[in-house]
């Protein structure tokens, strides 16, 4: 047993030693730009929550303008109505003194012309006001109808990952209890598949029983064509020490990932555009790495679902 031990440790040292280094990097490289991608959305993502909050605080503040202008709109009308009413008074006043002074009558029309005066003023400042309220309606139905489209168009990709999120389990029940889970986090939906069900120890190529799960989702995926589909592969943190090929557990990740993406290109009708392979080796652990159990959960898949931005992007670039 020692013997066969070394022997295929003295094979696994020569072969290793033989692995080019330009694949190293290539795949390097696609990681670095996976993670600038996956950067980018989350950054996305932040923006558009803080757009929308930003929204809904101008439209509070519009509100509360508009409120204000109600209440000095109202204002106004009640100084111009008691300004008239003093008006009617003075002119009855002035009406019944017109035939006994004409002393009385010169006052009277001073008053009157004096009233006038304020009365022409009221019914500028009032129409000037009610010009800025019209105005503050204006500007707040627009800030109201921008989010409520913000809003709708959020609705529709909650409803829509949702909805993937349920059609990806009921195709994917029979393999319930096999190393399979589907959530539904941060508007996102995360397909996770143990490599138990997927792949032999230290292989990237995806047993039968793994293809029919990987199959059964690509079904789900080809009628959802505005989803991106990033396939990350995960290892548990022991050194690889298996086939040649490889140099490690970051290389043997990502020839998994990039297998269950050779799957899903299978079916026609999925957009190659969409799809992403990405090696993340041990370094994105999901449980503790102390225990086999946890070591077993650590080895696994994950398809990440993202819905794609491009609707509310051009909502948040309209002037």
């Amino acid at each position: 047993m020692i013997k066969k031990s070394l022997l295929i440790a003295l094979t696994l040292v020569l072969a290793v030693s033989c692995v080019s280094p330009k694949v190293y990097k290539e795949l390097e490289g696609k990681y670095a730009n996976l993670k600038k991608e996956h950067r980018s959305l989350s950054d996305a993502n932040e923006e558009l929550l803080q757009a929308k909050s930003k929204l809904e605080n101008d439209m509070a503040a519009l509100q509360s303008d508009y409120d204000k202008t109600l209440m000095q709109r109202d204002k106004l009308q009640s100084d111009y109505n008691g300004l008239k009413t003093n008006y009617d008074n003075l002119k009855a006043s002035y009406d019944a003194l017109e035939k006994n002074s004409s002393a009385s009558i010169a006052e009277n029309s001073k008053k009157n012309r004096e009233l006038l005066a304020q009365l022409e003023a009221k019914e500028q400042a009032l129409a000037s006001e009610n010009a800025r309220l019209q105005a503050l309606k204006t500007q707040l139905e627009d800030r109201s109808n921008r989010i409520a489209e913000l809003e709708s168009v959020i609705a529709a990709k909650d409803k829509a990952m949702t909805d993937l999120k349920n059609a990806i389990s009921r195709a994917l029940t029979d393999f319930e209890g096999k190393g399979l889970t589907v959530e539904l986090r941060n508007g996102k939906v995360y397909v996770s598949m143990e490599n138990k069900l997927l792949f032999q120890s230290g292989s990237w190529a995806v047993g039968s029983e793994g293809r029919k799960a990987v199959e059964q989702l690509a079904s789900v995926l080809a009628v959802n064509p505005d989803i991106a589909i990033l396939i990350e592969g995960h290892t548990d943190n022991v050194p690889y020490t298996g086939n040649a090929q490889l140099s490690g557990n970051w290389d043997l990740s990502t020839k998994r990932s990039t297998a269950i993406v050779n799957i899903l290109r299978e079916n026609a009708t999925i957009n190659p555009e969409n799809l992403t392979a990405a090696g993340r080796g041990e370094y994105a652990p999901v449980a503790t790495n102390d225990t086999a159990e946890g070591k077993a959960k650590n080895r696994r898949i994950e398809v990440i679902l993202t819905p794609k931005l491009d609707e509310l992007s051009k909502l948040l670039n309209e002037n």
